[in-house]
């Protein structure tokens, strides 16, 4: 492997030393590799690590853990496979010749270097770890090349044949996308293309097929792999199951190695990836087994992710884990649950159409964890299944790993091809869950049809609660799998009960606090946090004015650049003023700079240049004079299980000021919640969580209010009532600044305008004075005008702007010097067929008429 040139960075992190990236391109027998070296702190010897991708990704992937993992010690190594990323080369499945190489290669490099520790000459102190691809390519590591030391697979493969043709059965969907994924069946070594596209013309795997795969597979070398292994896998994922790790602990356990096994929430199906505990137990274990650390916890022999609720801050599932010092393989505690139903007869359909629908790669992670939460969204059709139940359960039964079962099954002619799965079903039957999505394809041959046989469905880790009963479901199609095309009918006769394994030495670990429990106190120190941190700058705040006293507020020449971007303003140069009891609405298009405008008025950003001053302070950030501004900004985060009068309490309280500064009692009048504000929040509807905002924004009635789309997703009605509080708010003698995309409500609802296009001023000044400026006339015409006859009246000499009514049937007309009488001389002069002009006082076309004049 020849190295070629290469490119030092270095990154610093507040968590710890800086890191040192080195990029190079390698050659392996012509191949380009591209690679990245980081290490980090001393310059004396340490182990290394090599951390593989995932398929259709590259070296990029792992880039966040390979800076963690050079923070805590390590020389660490990522690169990007054949065919993935800047790499050169075909991909070739991690085969043994090529990306298996391509790692011993990668290994010699790393013997090479000063700072890698070493067990003997050329041979490093090495782990490797990866998911899914990158998972893979660890284990083979380990079987191909003895100097690796440790590993650490994620949601990977053992037998990549049994993965893509489970019980002789192809599965179509996902082998699909692994080739789009890859960039097509060109981008592979031609024997693999040749085989995918034989194998999913036919629908079926061929003994060569399988032998192709299999010789690229750990399994290949099950016996070699013989190093302490972290085994990670995913519950939720269809295309590697469980199974897959299971047969990987059996294997490399029975070397005599050291073997942990952790099925984390997520998968390939998607769901929670637990990436930040994963890591972390994924560094200990390299702390124990690479750096010799007797200390490093390991974490247990077994553990299994478990959701249960859901989290009522944020909608998000509440997980925990259950563990047991070994682990208990796939079969463990078995328990028999007997099925009612006799022989049933149903039909495979022309074509295998419709399918029945299980996991849904792309989607089916969602599903997973929708179906641990007690939502149910397979699909079996009618005449197309055979089904059958248990009696309801006494008592919860949990069940984790492969439930069994025997069945008699006949086909009318050839093989059987069958799916199964267990449902949960509610006491009423009205619901059935198919934990994780998960289904088992059979392929039963006319030889094994002569007498009962057992089937092993998807290893789960599910509760079935008392009262429930489990449902054994043998359907002729499923989605994700190729199913005979020819009609047939099958016959399935239950030989025995359903045999559960239940894992009796388990153990559940409490539930968790819910976040709010310490998100609040957490919260309140980042508060304090900050407010340390401003301190210094407020003392540098500009002495106030005392002219401006009395003017809530006055902007000068505000301009704030985008992040980034030497040239591209998100406001520039902004100068406008409001006076007490204005309503002032702040009206552009999408990227007008609205909202950036608030933002810095509010202290949250500090602008480039210019001022913003209310009552005659200057605004930064924790200014004092902020605390007389309330603000509704992009929504409120309210504690749902609270009532609304005690989220305004909690709020008031966290600000430190005196309860009865806070006026809440003359804030919820305005807001009008009346009787609502004791019940919880998470009963109320869209409008009135709105006028809660409002009416904590109103807490302490500040001097001016601050609205950034009040209105956003409210009905008629609900716009009607906020317009009303805004209105009352304002009576008072305090000032309201609203932004809002709906013009006939500003129009009703504002005193005063601000018109913003691509950061700039375009008009400010009374709602009266720009809807009904004598500059803007509507021209309305006998017919639809062409848009060319309206280009030619835009270039009238004396006119600003035209621009044609939604219906075609008029023109909105700015004069720029231009007098009315003469506009219709050369209106006629044009053949326009006029019937009339005159002003015209609608805010939109106003608004449009600016914003059109702003952009000529």
């Amino acid at each position: 492997m020849l190295a070629g040139a290469g490119t030092w960075n270095a990154a610093a992190d507040g968590g710890g030393p800086a890191v040192h990236r080195q990029d190079r391109m390698m050659k392996a027998d012509g191949v380009s590799i591209d690679t990245s070296y980081f290490t980090a702190g001393s310059t004396g010897r340490r182990p290394a690590v090599l951390i593989g991708h995932g398929f259709g990704g590259s070296k990029d992937d792992v880039r966040a853990q390979a800076e963690q993992l050079a923070r805590s010690g390590y020389a660490v190594l990522t690169w990007s496979a054949r065919g993935f990323g800047k790499s050169g080369g075909d991909i070739a499945l991690n085969a043994p010749d090529r990306e298996v190489a391509d790692v011993s290669r990668l290994i010699d490099w790393l013997a090479d270097r000063p700072e890698v520790e070493l067990d003997a000459k050329g041979d490093p102190r090495v782990g490797v770890t990866g998911a899914s691809y990158g998972g893979a390519v660890s284990l083979l590591a380990a079987g191909y090349d003895k100097r690796v030391d440790a590993i650490a697979p994620q949601i990977t493969y053992w037998n990549l044949a049994d993965a893509l043709f489970p019980g002789g059965v192809f599965k179509k969907l996902w082998a699909g996308i692994f080739v789009t994924t890859g960039g097509g069946c060109q981008k592979f070594e031609k024997r693999l293309c040749e085989m995918y596209e034989r194998v999913a013309v036919s629908g079926k795997p061929d003994a060569a097929a399988r032998a192709l795969l299999t010789e690229r597979s750990p399994s290949a070398v099950a016996d070699r792999i013989k190093v302490p292994a972290l085994i990670v896998q995913g519950q939720s994922d269809s295309l590697f199951p469980l199974g897959q790790a299971d047969a990987m602990a059996e294997a490399i356990s029975g070397n005599g190695a050291p073997v942990a096994v952790d099925w984390i929430a997520g998968g390939h199906d998607g769901g929670d990836p637990e990436t930040g505990r994963v890591q972390q137990r994924i560094g200990n274990w390299f702390d124990r087994y690479l750096k010799d650390d007797k200390g490093a916890g390991t974490g247990p022999g077994f553990r299994v992710t478990r959701t249960g609720g859901i989290d009522s801050t944020d909608g998000a599932a509440l997980t925990r884990g259950a563990t047991s010092a070994t682990y208990p393989g796939l079969n463990s505690g078995a328990r028999s649950v007997g099925l009612g139903g006799r022989t049933k007869t149903f039909r495979n359909p022309a074509g295998a159409n419709p399918p029945a629908i299980s996991a849904v790669p792309g989607v089916g992670g969602g599903l997973a964890q929708l179906s641990s939460l007690g939502v149910g969204l397979s699909i079996d059709f009618p005449g197309q299944y055979a089904r059958f139940d248990s009696a309801p359960l006494d008592e919860p039964l949990s069940v984790t790993g492969s439930p069994t079962v025997q069945v008699g099954v006949k086909a009318e002619h050839g093989d059987a091809v069958l799916f199964g799965k267990v449902y949960d079903v509610s006491p009423d039957g009205k619901q059935q869950v198919l934990p994780a999505q998960l289904v088992a394809p059979f392929r039963i041959t006319p030889d094994q049809q002569a007498g009962p046989v057992r089937l092993t469905l998807p290893a789960i880790d599910h509760r079935f609660d008392a009262g429930h009963r489990l449902r054994l479901v043998l359907s002729a199609t499923d989605l994700g799998y190729a199913s005979p095309a020819e009609p047939t009918t099958y016959t399935v006769t239950p030989a025995g009960p359903l045999s559960l394994p239940t894992a009796p030495a388990l153990k559940t670990a409490a539930a968790g606090l819910p976040r709010w429990t310490w998100a609040l106190p957490a919260a309140a120190a980042v508060i304090a946090a900050l407010l340390l941190l401003t301190a210094r700058r407020r003392t540098a705040t500009p002495a106030p004015d005392p002219a401006l006293a009395d003017v809530p507020l006055r902007i000068t020449g505000l301009s704030k650049k985008y992040a980034r971007s030497a040239d591209r303003y998100a406001v520039r140069e902004l100068s406008f003023r409001v006076e007490k009891g204005q309503v002032l609405g702040l009206l552009g298009p999408n990227g007008a700079g609205k909202t950036t405008t608030l933002r810095m008025l509010m202290g949250l950003i500090t602008p480039d240049d210019g001022e913003i001053r209310v009552f005659g302070q200057a605004i930064r950030p924790g200014a004092p004079v902020l605390s007389r501004v309330g603000s509704f900004v992009e929504g409120a985060g309210f504690l749902p299980h609270l009532s609304g009068r005690a989220n305004l309490e909690l709020y008031w309280q966290a600000t430190g000021r005196p309860a009865e500064d806070a006026h809440l009692e003359e804030a919820l009048e305005i807001a009008g919640l009346g009787d609502a504000l004791a019940r919880a929040v998470r009963t109320y509807s869209q409008g009135m969580r709105q006028r809660l905002a409002i009416a904590q924004a109103m807490l302490g009635m500040p001097d001016l209010l601050i609205l950034d789309e009040p209105t956003n997703g409210l009905d008629p009605p609900q716009i009607r009532e906020m317009r009303d509080v805004m209105i009352r708010y304002a009576a008072g003698g305090r000032t309201v600044i609203v932004s809002s995309h709906l013009l006939s409500e500003v129009e009703q609802s504002c005193t005063h305008l601000v018109v913003m296009d691509r950061g700039r001023l375009v008009q400010a000044g009374p709602v009266a004075e720009i809807t009904g400026s004598g500059d803007m006339l509507l021209v309305t015409t006998a017919r639809e005008v062409p848009e060319p006859l309206v280009e030619k009246i835009a270039a009238l000499a004396g006119i600003g702007s035209a621009v044609r009514t939604d219906d075609g049937l008029g023109v909105l007309v700015r004069l720029d010097g231009a007098t009315a009488s003469g506009l219709i001389t050369e209106l006629v002069r044009l053949d326009v067929p006029l019937t009339g002009v005159g002003p015209h006082r609608r805010l939109e076309d106003a608004f449009l008429t600016l914003i059109s004049g702003g952009s000529a």
